[in-house]
Formats: structure tokens, sequence, C-alpha cells
């Protein structure tokens, strides 16, 4: 008996875990130029937002949706204090600062747009004159994210007497839609090295081909590229295509990539 009481104790009411909600939308909208003009933004009738002020209801799942896209936040405002989730480390992408311009554009990349699954890509080599990279990403999502991972071929740190196993070789990154494409914010561990992709669909094979470029953050070098084109082939879940693709994943020569690959990086013709 004495041992559920306590249990009960810990556990907050609805009224006030809607309290917690109402304070945080107070906390949020405070800069808006009045409760009206942010109830037409959000598109939420008066009467109820007032409601949610008081604590006297939650919103429907998709209006929570829009509450929390609108604000740069997520779910949890329904359960935790702002103040609370936006100083937790990876809460950054909802700093006020942020949130507007890089923040609110994390989200919302739909499937048909750039779908979960495996994707084989080519590239000219950033250090190797004449040759090229082939390898092969996966992308996910998971709280709203997209996100994409793989591994550096293990030639291209051996070249430089880097150890070669799957950690160090492994690289992350965001994927973020674009008002014409997508973008690729993409680091190795500890941000060692990263780089920047910017990819636009094919409009005549676009749930296949994605087409676009790549530049890598380092220094001008006369011997190296900095940039150079890059395009995504979709294999989705198709584990012939996707072994096929990681048997050849690599360095290799111009005469090894896929035809069609190879076509669209027009490797003749200079990077602008």
């Amino acid at each position: 008996m004495t041992k559920d009481l306590r249990r009960d104790d810990l556990q907050p009411s609805p009224a006030e875990l809607r309290s917690v909600f109402g304070a945080n939308l107070r906390r949020l909208g405070r800069d808006a130029p009045s409760i009206s003009a942010l109830c037409r933004d959000l598109g939420i009738n008066r009467t109820q937002f007032n409601r949610y002020l008081a604590g006297e209801s939650f919103p429907r799942p998709d209006v929570l949706h829009r509450i929390c896209r609108f604000f740069g936040v997520d779910a949890r405002i329904l359960l935790e204090p702002v103040e609370k989730i936006r100083n937790q480390p990876n809460a950054l992408l909802s700093h006020p600062f942020i949130s507007d311009f890089i923040g609110a554009g994390m989200t919302g990349l739909a499937e048909d747009e750039f779908p979960s699954g495996f994707y084989r890509f080519s590239r000219a080599a950033f250090s190797e004159e004449n040759r090229f990279v082939v390898g092969l990403v996966r992308i996910s999502r998971d709280d709203g994210f997209t996100f994409l991972r793989g591994f550096e071929p293990k030639e291209a740190l051996s070249n430089h007497a880097m150890p070669t196993d799957p950690r160090t070789r492994e690289f992350r990154g965001l994927v973020m839609p674009q008002a014409e494409g997508l973008a690729m914010l993409v680091s190795r561990r500890d941000a060692v090295t990263t780089s920047f992709n910017y990819l636009a669909r094919m409009p005549a094979l676009a749930k296949t081909y994605w087409v676009g470029y790549t530049v890598r953050t380092t220094q001008e070098n006369p011997t190296g590229r900095r940039a150079a084109r890059l395009i995504y082939e979709y294999l989705g879940r198709d584990t012939k295509q996707i072994l096929t693709a990681a048997r050849s994943a690599g360095y290799a020569n111009a005469e090894d990539l896929v035809p069609f690959h190879r076509k669209q990086l027009r490797i003749d013709e200079p990077f602008v």
C-alpha cells in the first residue's frame, strides 16, 4: 500500500501535465506580436489555443506536429519545460538563434522525395587525379530527421597512413530539403573531415537517380580537387543490388564505372 502511494506521488496528474504544456506555449510564443497573430500563423482557433494556454486540454497529434514544427521543438513540450529541452546538447538545432534558419529545414523530408534505403554513389576522387570513388550509403529516418551513413574506402585512408578499421572509416551525416534539391552535411567521427553535398532529382528518372556535387573542407591544393560531380542511385532494399554495389565499392578507373554514372559525371568536362 505504501509503495503504491509513493509511486502515485511521483507521477504527475493530467492537470499538471497540461499546465506544463500551457507554460511552454506561453514561453515559446512570447516573441509573437500578439496571440491572435500567433494563432493565425499556426492555423489554430483562438479559443482552442487559449484552452491550451490555460492547461485545459492537449492538442490533437496533427496540431501538436504543427506546433512543434513551427517552434522547432519536439513532442517533449507536452511533458518537460521547454528550457530544459533546449538546454540539452542535442537540442542545438532547436536553439532560437538558428531554429528558423537551419533547424526548421532538418525535418520534414518526405519518403517520396528521398526514400530510405541504400544508395550507390560515384564521384571523382579528391586526391587521385584520374580515379573515382564508388561507394554505398544508407539513408534512414529517426525522430523526423533524415540521416546518412557509409564508409570511406580503405585505400583512401591507407594512402595517408591512417587506420582502416570500420570505426575510423565510418562517416555519418544529416540530409535536409532545399528549394530545388537536397543538402547533406557529412563528417567522419569527431568531425575529422567534413563535406557538403548537393543533389537534385533527374526529372526523367526521378525515382532512381539524383545528381549534383560534393565539396570538401580543405585548403586549396594544385594537385587535388575540392569539388566534384556526384551521382546517387537508389537501390532500396534489394539485397542482390546492394551486395553487388558493396563489392565494387572503393577506388575505380573511368572504365570501371557504371556506364550511366560515367555519363552523368561528364568526366571529360571540368567542374565549374
